[in-house]
């Protein structure tokens, strides 16, 4: 009997405490969330998607929703009326394909348009890309989303123009030409379901293009790519082809540790996992980058009096870390590993005002991100950086 009592209380709490798709969560008041999302052709399981999906784009509250795979457009347009606060987009009243959900009260739209709809450019963009043009807190942002051409047997053929990973390839070459061109100076983020890896060889290397000119291009989920594949946006054939990458009039925000990037793991929050999900939802996870809003960072920098900054960042394997302070103190400047562990103080001095730099060296570290962090009194900053190797 005792037995009895015990089986009935382990499955009361594990109800109890089960997790379920409302009390997903991503967004918040102070930074810009931006997510890409292959839904794979809406609504996968008719109505049954459109509440799950509903449920999704409200409990993780992001600003930004770029999706791929939108084939019933008059479902999702009556899903996204019955959710308040956001508005949507997409290009053909028939088959929408790419499309945008955004909140109202956060994002004001400039100009939605295609770019490479002519025929030339219909052999490496299958579907043109989408950008917005858009207002955040008074500041323009250009939001590239994009489904790039699938599949293909892991080589690059170029002197194929037919072959999958070279028609990927050509695709790069064209954004990032189209970027140089047309916005070099502009906050520009590229995402979608871009159906290839990040960590090819270069000889393979769909992106390599865009991976060399880290100067000006980060893919923000390189760390994802580089991590377990637990944390893949495509489980279903383990590997991680849904990607985002940013121009580096982005780089200080993405640095900052307010921000932060991640595949958000949906499965997890239903009660058969990803087979459920699979079956209801869609064969890819999404991804989800957070950027500091400028304004925290100015207000950040304005109460602490000093300033922090490192460069380049990305860096393989030295940065040069640059810091002011108005006021003689102690100065602490310590480095931490993405866990938390100290990795080194190379500052821990009284320190008289003024402007300084040194050369900090991570020959001897992984790739991956770390933490910079200046403390002088009460006071403190703290900055990522990212070390690709």
């Amino acid at each position: 009997m005792k037995r009895k009592y015990y089986i009935i209380i382990v499955i009361f709490c594990s109800t109890l405490y089960a997790q379920n798709l409302s009390d997903l969560s991503f967004g918040t008041n102070n930074t810009l969330e931006i997510m890409t999302w292959n839904i794979e052709w809406f609504p996968k399981n008719g109505q049954s998607t459109v509440d799950s999906v509903s449920t999704i784009i409200e409990a993780l509250d992001i600003d930004l929703y770029a999706l791929q795979e939108i084939s019933d457009t008059n479902m999702f347009k009556q899903m996204i009326e019955n959710i308040d606060g956001y508005d949507y987009y997409f290009k053909s009243s028939w088959f929408g394909g790419l499309a945008y959900v955004y909140k109202t009260n956060m994002i004001e739209i400039d100009s939605i348009y295609e770019i490479y709809i002519e025929e030339p450019y219909w052999r490496p963009f299958p579907r043109s890309p989408l950008v917005m043009e858009m207002n955040y807190q008074n500041q323009e942002h250009y939001i590239i989303n994009n489904h790039f051409k699938c599949c293909g047997d892991g080589s690059m053929n170029l002197s194929d123009p037919w072959d999958e990973e070279t028609r990927r390839y050509d695709a790069s070459l064209l954004l990032k030409e189209y970027i140089d061109l047309n916005l070099p100076d502009e906050k520009v983020i590229v995402l979608g379901d871009l159906n290839d890896i990040l960590t090819d060889p270069s000889s393979n290397n769909v992106f390599q293009i865009i991976l060399d000119d880290d100067l000006n291009f980060l893919f923000a989920d390189i760390e994802i790519a580089n991590g377990t594949s637990s944390e893949w946006s495509y489980p279903y054939w383990p590997s991680h082809i849904d990607h985002i990458f940013i121009t580096n009039e982005l780089f200080d925000r993405f640095g900052n540790a307010s921000s932060t990037i991640y595949t958000i793991p949906i499965d997890e929050y239903m009660n058969d996992g990803f087979d459920e999900y699979y079956e209801t939802i869609s064969d890819h996870r999404p991804v989800a980058l957070k950027l500091a809003n400028n304004l925290s960072l100015e207000e950040g920098l304005v109460i602490s009096h000093n300033y922090l900054s490192n460069y380049p960042n990305p860096f393989n394997p030295k940065t040069t870390i640059s810091f002011e302070i108005i006021e003689a103190g102690l100065v602490h400047i310590s480095i931490h590993g993405i866990n938390g562990q100290l990795i080194d103080q190379p500052v821990n001095q009284n320190m008289q005002p003024g402007s300084y730099s040194f050369q900090w060296d991570a020959n001897a570290l992984p790739s991956g991100v770390y933490f910079y962090s200046i403390k002088i009194g009460k006071k403190s900053i703290t900055k990522k950086m990212l070390l690709l190797k």
